[in-house]
């Protein structure tokens, strides 16, 4: 049976390639899905990569992911440093969760560098643009 990784994206991430490239790169988030499911079929995992920019849909993914047991990838965007409402949702999960930014947060703005995820998250990868997604994929792709 293939495990399959909930990657999850918050609000503005559909936008990559477009917003901010000085700070996102250049990378779409087609690029972003297609890096995933790459690093997904050399690790022999499968992935369900969603993005929202609505809040109470990701919740309703976070619930969806702890009911199945299914490991999640999540990068919240903003929601990270703003919503107690996605900790929570995020704290029912039975499998590991991965925290994942594309930027170095501590290298930017000081509200950035709150995180209301990381002290329930088995893992933070920050700074590493896509790659911090192929990390993440291979990390749990071991535990």
């Amino acid at each position: 049976m293939t495990l399959t990784v909930l990657v999850l994206n918050g609000p503005n991430l559909g936008r990559l390639g477009v917003r901010e490239p000085d700070v996102y790169g250049t990378a779409t988030y087609e690029d972003l899905v297609q890096r995933c499911q790459e690093v997904a079929k050399e690790t022999g995992l499968e992935v369900d990569v969603r993005q929202t920019d609505s809040e109470s849909e990701m919740i309703g993914w976070l619930h969806e992911a702890a009911d199945e047991g299914a490991p999640v990838i999540l990068n919240a965007g903003a929601w990270t440093h703003t919503s107690v409402a996605v900790r929570d949702a995020a704290s029912q999960l039975t499998s590991p969760l991965v925290e994942v930014h594309l930027s170095n947060v501590y290298a930017r703005e000081t509200f950035r560098h709150t995180s209301y995820l990381s002290d329930i998250a088995v893992a933070v990868v920050v700074g590493m643009g896509l790659e911090g997604y192929a990390a993440a994929l291979r990390f749990l792709a071991q535990v």
